[in-house]
């Protein structure tokens, strides 16, 4: 018989990259206009050591995800909307890889190495460049925002699913819900 919901472990990962992912969003949008000071350094900081984090996070996620099948989509629900959200997956999942990278090349065109939890320093990726840095600076913010967007998407597609359709798609990615019927 098919698993119709996520492994716990799966869930686990699920949420905590979702927090972390707001927390990280938040964190950009305040400290990216303070005036430069100790304390947008600190939060600089933070966003890097969280950043890293969500980047080892992800690794960790898509090595779960090899080895343990999601649950198979509604079998009434329409082919392009299957295809839809195979291909949302796989761009949420695109992103959240590519933009700590950024981040991280961004910081090393811009000359301040990312030391992890203020213990553990990472190679620089690239030599300092003031213009490239800029351009991975707006790299960076763009993928943001188009990650928050795709976010948005996957929540109403949700959202749709447990309300509209009335079918199982949230409540197998919710440890405490049930099927919607």
């Amino acid at each position: 018989m098919p698993e119709t919901r996520y492994t716990h472990t799966a869930i686990a990962l699920h949420w905590l990259m979702a927090l972390l992912l707001i927390i990280l969003f938040s964190l950009g949008l305040y400290m990216s206009d303070l005036p430069v000071s100790p304390q947008k350094l600190k939060l600089y900081s933070w966003h890097k050591w969280a950043g890293v984090s969500a980047f080892l996070l992800v690794l960790l996620r898509l090595a779960w995800r090899i080895g343990h099948r999601p649950p198979d989509l509604p079998a009434a629900m329409p082919g392009w909307q299957k295809t839809a959200a195979q291909g949302l997956h796989h761009l949420l999942y695109l992103l959240m890889i590519a933009i700590p990278l950024s981040g991280w090349l961004m910081s090393s065109a811009k000359g301040f190495q990312t030391v992890y939890f203020g213990i553990i320093p990472l190679p620089d990726l690239l030599q300092k460049n003031k213009e490239l840095g800029e351009l991975l600076e707006l790299v960076h913010s763009s993928l943001n925002f188009t990650l928050a967007g795709l976010v948005v998407a996957h929540i109403a597609a949700a959202l749709k699913h447990h309300l509209l359709d009335r079918d199982d798609v949230l409540a197998r990615m919710l440890p405490l819900l049930t099927r919607n019927r």
